[in-house]
């Protein structure tokens, strides 16, 4: 995954990232809206989004791909994020309850090794979300945006990757029909646009999300020993 966590992180600072975290917020708490008690890891950049569920989860852990820019989450606190190698996570088998993974799988070097690897930290009862930008909208063109970096999925095929992959997708969410512009008209009208969009276009929307659970029927896919896992830096 090759982001650069303070770049997405200057997006975020803008009214128009402010408003695009607002509206993935929603939608993330709609799939949980309470993990109270579990451990939570994220992936890719996820630390902004972690802040929902931080109060009462009983762990959350940003792991963000190695960078040659890796930002401290929280900012201003003690450090809860890492620099990690995304094919070889330095976490024990089924550590986690859930996983959210947003800027990063369309970024993934191999998307299929990602997600072997999310699978195996797991528990058996875990849950993962996934968000990537839509093959079909505008954001995953979008030269200066979060989202135009990589490999974007339309819902069929992440839900194929998925399934291969040993977890059964139960929830598939479109979002983000605003185009990926700073205009103040375009800021004004953002809930209306997103609105209208999901009435008339949903094939159009920026961002696919689905949620999936372990598939506990499932054999991991034979693949290299899971040694030399390591924190490759401390973001804090």
């Amino acid at each position: 995954m090759a982001i650069d966590a303070r770049d997405v992180a200057a997006f975020y600072g803008t009214e128009l990232g402010r408003m695009t975290s607002g509206l993935l917020r929603q939608k993330l708490l709609e799939i949980w809206p309470d993990a109270a008690g579990q451990s939570i890891l994220g992936l890719g950049f996820a630390g902004p989004y972690l802040q929902l569920w931080r109060p009462k989860a009983r762990h959350c852990v940003a792991a963000l791909p190695r960078a040659t820019k890796p930002a401290a989450w929280p900012p201003g606190r003690a450090s809860l994020s890492c620099v990690v190698e995304d094919e070889a996570l330095p976490f024990a088998d089924i550590s986690f309850d859930r996983i959210l993974l947003i800027h990063g799988l369309e970024q993934a070097d191999d998307a299929r090794r990602a997600l072997r690897e999310a699978w195996r930290l797991l528990k058996d009862d875990g849950r993962i979300a996934v968000v990537v930008p839509n093959r079909r909208g505008l954001w995953a063109y979008a030269e200066h945006g979060p989202f135009g970096d990589g490999r974007p999925f339309s819902q069929g095929q992440l839900a194929r990757l998925l399934g291969e992959l040993f977890f059964h997708v139960e929830r598939q969410e479109c979002a983000l029909f605003a185009p990926p512009l700073h205009w103040r008209a375009n800021l004004r009208a953002f809930a209306a646009i997103e609105r209208a969009g999901h009435r008339l276009a949903p094939q159009f929307a920026g961002l696919n999300i689905a949620e999936a659970r372990k598939d506990l029927h499932a054999v991991i896919p034979l693949c290299r020993k899971a040694r030399g896992r390591r924190v490759l830096v401390d973001a804090g």
